[in-house]
């Protein structure tokens, strides 16, 4: 009898400790976590929680579409002022205006505007480009009458510069040859405003410009006094340069 009372007593205290769940847990039993793992993970319903991080859950994260970045526009291309300026050192020549027109080098408009004191300089199909453009840049201007810019252009040698200041930049050109444009031929005025000037044909690599004036007293010392239309005389003395820098105006 007192055997039985013991064995009942040793089983009451074992049913006690192995529900009370601070006991050692058993290798291999799955409910077996310990208490700050189900402290983490049994958080009661509608309690707040820390965000999850950005990579946590894709589905809040920002969409990262191309058209939702910040993309570089290009450059818009500044347009050409109706006007820019010239300057020759060399023969003592200072900002004096150009003014840009469509046409072709020497025709009415372009006479027109030299008459009025400018130098014009034409664009177009039969025009050429403008200041620091890969091509030809034409200028044009009267050598004995009104303001007479270029009188003294005829002269200028290799080397000597030629500045075209235009909006904010001024653009450095260096005189490389001289070439005479005929008036009387049509494949010498198109060598003229060829890409590159007097090579008709060839596709310009290299801003370049064309500092066109008369040849009157040349061709009345030959006896030639031909002229067009416009007055202008057969032939022109033309200063063939090639952009060798630019600055800030």
């Amino acid at each position: 009898m007192g055997r039985t009372v013991a064995l009942l007593a040793a089983a009451v205290v074992a049913v006690v400790s192995g529900c009370s769940g601070e006991g050692t847990p058993r290798p291999g039993d799955a409910s077996a976590d310990t208490p700050r793992e189900r402290r983490t993970t049994s958080a009661p319903a509608g309690t707040p929680t820390s965000p999850p991080s950005p990579t946590s859950s894709p589905t809040e994260q920002p969409t990262e579409q191309p058209t939702e970045q910040p993309t570089e526009e290009p450059a818009e291309a500044v347009p050409e002022p109706r006007r820019s300026f010239v300057t020759v050192p060399a023969i003592g020549l200072r900002d004096f205006p150009v003014v840009r027109y469509r046409g072709s080098p020497d025709d009415a408009p372009g006479t027109a505007l030299q008459n009025a004191g400018e130098m014009a300089s034409p664009r177009g199909p039969s025009g050429g480009a403008g200041p620091g453009e890969v091509g030809n840049f034409i200028v044009t201007g009267h050598r004995l009458t009104g303001t007479a810019p270029l009188r003294y252009s005829p002269s200028l040698g290799r080397g000597d510069r030629i500045l075209v200041r235009s909006g904010d930049t001024v653009f450095v050109y260096e005189v490389r040859r001289t070439r005479w444009t005929s008036f009387r031929e049509p494949a010498s005025l198109r060598a003229q405003r060829a890409e590159v000037p007097g090579r008709p044909g060839r596709e310009a690599t290299q801003p370049m410009i064309t500092l066109s004036t008369c040849a009157t007293l040349e061709d009345h010392a030959n006896g030639n006094y031909w002229s067009d239309e416009f007055d202008n005389p057969e032939h022109r003395i033309d200063k063939i340069g090639v952009l060798v820098g630019t600055r800030p105006a």
